[in-house]
């Protein structure tokens, strides 16, 4: 976990995302990104410096109408003293079972964002911290553009007027190949996913696309990043320190 909690304080440092007094909902899915982001703002909260809470919050999508187990999560919780929520729902029924969808991530993603944010300001937080990593910037930025025809991607902080939620994203600058190794190496135990379409999403292709052109040109992940950073699209701008270096 120590290359992670040093990709994680670089990107709380630079992007400032976490402040004292923050009351923080972690968004846990059970995959190995949100389960290495939880434990490491546990880890974090030890040294860093700034006095902060956390709250683990998981939605469960009950997909095919069978509940989720989550015992994994609820045991890291308990290590870690995080409070632990677990919210069932019906997305997974409503995407697939009853509107049938072709295209059902843009949906799911939706509803378990808005289910997301209602439940932290339930329990009394005023920001929400994603799993989302390195990898994953680049691949929304270059989904942007091919898919959408459009330059964009999700941003480091950002703040949700309508609810009064900042999200913060702390694993921006950490590779998924390191969150991998973490987890692998017994930091967390991954909940496997039941979604009926997990693997096969435009997002996957996009990630084979990027595996693919870094086995043949090396550094060609590193390139589209360092350009999104000097552009400084969507707040990803550099703030006057270094780009990230491998």
């Amino acid at each position: 976990m120590q290359k992670i909690l040093g990709y994680m304080r670089k990107a709380i440092q630079e992007f400032d995302l976490i402040q004292d007094g923050d009351r923080i909902a972690v968004g846990v899915s059970g995959g190995k990104d949100s389960l290495v982001l939880l434990k490491g703002l546990a880890l974090l909260k030890r040294f860093i410096g700034i006095d902060y809470e956390l709250v683990a919050i998981t939605l469960d999508p009950r997909f095919g109408g069978t509940e989720g187990d989550y015992t994994e999560v609820e045991r890291l919780c308990a290590e870690l003293n995080v409070p632990y929520v677990l919210k069932r729902t019906d997305i997974g029924q409503i995407v697939f079972d009853i509107r049938k969808e072709e295209h059902p991530c843009s949906l799911c993603a939706r509803m378990r964002r808005g289910g997301l944010h209602d439940a932290a300001k339930e329990a009394g937080c005023n920001k929400i911290a994603l799993g989302h990593h390195y990898n994953d910037a680049v691949e929304t930025f270059m989904m942007n553009l091919f898919i959408e025809g459009r330059i964009g991607c999700f941003a480091p902080k950002s703040y949700l007027s309508r609810k009064d939620l900042t999200l913060i994203r702390p694993l921006v600058f950490a590779p998924e190949k390191e969150i991998k190794k973490a987890a692998n190496k017994g930091a967390v135990n991954v909940i496997k996913s039941r979604c009926p379409v997990d693997g096969h999403t435009s997002r996957e292709t996009m990630k084979q696309f990027l595996a693919d052109r870094e086995r043949s040109d090396k550094g060609f992940t590193d390139r589209i990043f360092g350009a999104m950073r000097r552009a400084g699209i969507d707040g990803w701008g550099i703030t006057g320190k270094s780009e990230r270096k491998k």
